[in-house]
């Protein structure tokens, strides 16, 4: 996105210049879904699309928040003296949520802010816009204020955002995935232990095409926090014979002899999905370490039918991307990406291929579902940074 054109966005709504201009990426994950929440490991990484922000600041003790995403809402101010209120429903909840995590650690406003914000990632598409928002509005913060945190402080930060104030019971990934991005690498991350591994993506010939489904999926909307509720039922009824906390101590052999405990048929899909998927993101560590490309996306393809009929998050719409991807030439594998319900599916393509997959893909979708599906390159990208 062009920062120039950020400044005159800014200066335009706010009629002062702007002093930097901030990014925040989106994020995509390769493998690994509904796995941080239990204990497992997940494989994102940061891309290219994401949130921008021209910031200057006021004399008007207040933060003045603008989004271009949101034009007919306009100026949403959020008086300092006034940051601990209740969320109101607007995209300024997740600002007003990483405010007041900061100020419990400790901050103290005494200058005010003027944001100029614009997202490139497609609105609702599960690309985890609201974790991008939250780090974005992190880094800006902590940078302005001199407050001091780092990377991992405001990541936990966000994540509590999202639980504490957002209302939904989501995991690490989304903020972890994009607060330690880094430039053409993935991070393979135990979600129990914070332990991570920056893994550079060597795809050769082949890209990570990213499918959207167009249909908005809202994670707080969404039967996201049911699916957790059922892991965690599932993990009640284990322990009558197993010491654990989370399903993702367990190896397959383990889970497989003692499921007889769980007796309830949904619940065991929920939590064989939670188990096996954590061991092929493993698995599919090794196998990008050892330069077999095909393995991962054998394992992609795996944990995309596991979502499908053991977690059942995923819908027509995506099953049709998934199922008609999966058999276009030069394709190694593909799978939804993020919570589900909508949202976004990636295929590991030939760089050669795309052009016919994309159009293969995209016409039996638009016949299937009654409308067009979009397509991009995935860009792996680093963190949020200031850029101007």
């Amino acid at each position: 996105m062009d920062t120039a054109a950020l400044k005159q966005g800014f200066k335009q709504v706010f009629g002062h210049d702007a002093a930097h201009v901030y990014f925040a990426p989106g994020r995509i994950n390769l493998i690994g879904e509904h796995t941080d929440y239990n204990g497992g490991h997940v494989f994102p990484c940061a891309i290219s699309l994401g949130t921008y922000a021209a910031v200057g600041p006021n004399d008007e003790a207040k933060f003045r928040l603008y989004s271009a995403n949101f034009e007919n809402i306009g100026i949403i101010d959020l008086p300092l003296t006034e940051i601990t209120g209740a969320k109101d429903g607007k995209w300024s909840d997740y600002f007003k949520g990483m405010a007041q995590q900061l100020l419990k650690a400790g901050a103290t406003f005494d200058q005010g802010l003027d944001l100029y914000i614009k997202g490139d990632l497609p609105n609702g598409a599960g690309l985890s816009s609201s974790a991008s928002l939250e780090l974005l509005t992190g880094t800006i913060v902590n940078t302005t204020f001199n407050l001091g945190h780092d990377m991992l402080t405001l990541i936990k930060m966000g994540q509590k955002t999202e639980n504490e104030f957002i209302g939904v019971n989501s995991g690490i990934m989304d903020q972890f995935a994009i607060g330690m991005g880094r430039a053409n690498h993935a991070t393979l991350l135990d979600a129990s232990t914070l332990e991570y591994e920056s893994l550079p993506l060597a795809m050769g010939d082949n890209v990570v095409v990213i499918m959207n489904t167009n249909k908005r999926r809202e994670l707080a909307d969404s039967k996201y926090n049911e699916r957790r509720s059922e892991c965690e039922e599932a993990v009640a009824r284990l322990q009558a014979k197993l010491d654990i906390k989370t399903l993702g101590e367990l190896d397959i052999d383990t889970f497989d002899q003692y499921t007889y405990l769980i007796e309830d048929p949904t619940l065991i899909r929920r939590a064989r999905h939670a188990v096996f998927e954590n061991q092929r993101t493993l698995k599919a560590a090794a196998a990008l370490k050892a330069g077999d490309l095909a393995a991962f996306g054998r394992l992609m393809s795996a944990s995309g039918v596991s979502l499908a009929y053991d977690y059942e998050v995923t819908g027509k719409e995506l099953d049709t991307l998934v199922q008609t991807a999966v058999k276009q030439p030069g394709v190694l594998g593909a799978r939804m990406t993020g919570a589900g319900f909508g949202g976004c599916a990636i295929a590991l393509v030939a760089k050669d291929q795309v052009p016919a997959f994309t159009k293969a893909v995209g016409d039996v979708y638009a016949d299937t579902i009654g409308y067009a599906a979009d397509f991009y390159i995935a860009n792996i990208a680093d963190g949020p940074k200031a850029i101007d």
